[in-house]
């Protein structure tokens, strides 16, 4: 790609030079999906107990910083397997377009790691070490994620594992720091959590649809279609938001988090944004869309959970 046509694609993104293209590389707005379980986690803890709030921030850096190294890896081995192009949508950008050492990326990700571990050492003083084999293991998964000679993110499992230890786990971890016990109702209700971060890489997936296919990927857009896939997010989507009101019914939501269903509307937009969408550009807003609704169920989640315990309704 000529110089002229490398500034039309930036320009296209809205890509800025200087700390955006560091800001990029972090892919800011996959960083909520990183505060939104601990939040959660945290919030579910807070109303059986008082919390510790240097455990809360800990456990957030941590998350934030494991989610921004996984991203950096993300970029680094695509670059390497030439899967990530000047054309990519999506992407940082940092190494393809920016001009980027892929050296300094690794490094900087390997960093990002060793902090979150030494924050891991702070949280496992403060409340249990078997944190630290299960922070372990969701360290491996993240770089394995892109990382390895089998990628997870290149096979149908990518959503899954992205929901189960960025959703499942670190609302399980952020409420037994707290209370060192791990209850069945914690774990049921990280599950639309799961779902929701698991849609974002479904969305991501979906974007990417037709490049991944050609590098030989094989993402669970690729085995759904197109409209497979729409129809696959949708039901996401609704099974989430079902698993809410079904445990609002049932007692394990406090009657508050109703409030979540406010997040609907973006969740019909993320929908409606990639039908009749071909073209990665095109389905961007629609992306962004997903992840929002994400963030926006799980703030309302938690503030629920707030709501709860100095308002107490039920």
């Amino acid at each position: 790609m000529s110089s002229v046509q490398n500034q039309n694609m930036k320009a296209s993104l809205n890509e800025r030079e200087g700390f955006q293209v560091w800001w990029r590389l972090l892919r800011p707005h996959t960083l909520t999906a990183a505060f939104v379980p601990v939040f959660i986690g945290t919030m579910l803890a807070a109303i059986e107990q008082s919390i510790n709030f240097w455990l809360f921030l800990a456990m957030l850096l941590a998350s934030i910083l494991i989610q921004a190294a996984t991203n950096m890896f993300n970029e680094y081995y695509d670059y390497v397997r030439g899967l990530d192009t000047e054309n990519s949508v999506g992407i940082g950008g940092t190494i393809v377009r920016d001009g980027i050492n892929p050296r300094v990326v690794l490094s900087m990700a390997i960093s990002f790691f060793a902090a979150a571990g030494v924050l891991g050492v702070y949280i496992c003083i403060s409340s249990s070490w078997w944190v630290a084999l299960v922070g372990l293991v969701s360290m491996l998964f993240g770089y394995l994620y892109t990382g390895g000679p089998y990628p997870i993110a290149y096979t149908p499992l990518g959503e899954l594992t992205a929901g189960f230890f960025m959703g499942t786990i670190i609302v399980g971890i952020s409420y037994f720091i707290q209370t060192l016990t791990l209850s069945f109702e914690v774990v049921l209700i990280s599950i639309p959590v799961a779902i929701f971060i698991g849609a974002i890489l479904l969305a991501n997936n979906i974007r990417d649809r037709v490049g991944d296919a050609e590098n030989g990927r094989k993402t669970l857009a690729i085995l759904f279609g197109h409209e497979g896939s729409i129809r696959f997010l949708s039901a996401l989507f609704i099974g989430a938001y079902a698993l809410t009101i079904a445990f609002i019914l049932f007692g394990i939501l406090p009657y508050w988090s109703i409030i979540t269903l406010l997040s609907l509307r973006k969740g019909i937009q993320a929908i409606q944004g990639f039908k009749g969408k071909s073209q990665p550009l095109e389905m961007l807003p629609a992306m962004k869309a997903t992840a929002q609704t994400n963030t926006i169920y799980g703030m309302l989640l938690g503030i629920s959970l707030l709501l709860q315990l100095y308002i107490p309704l039920g």
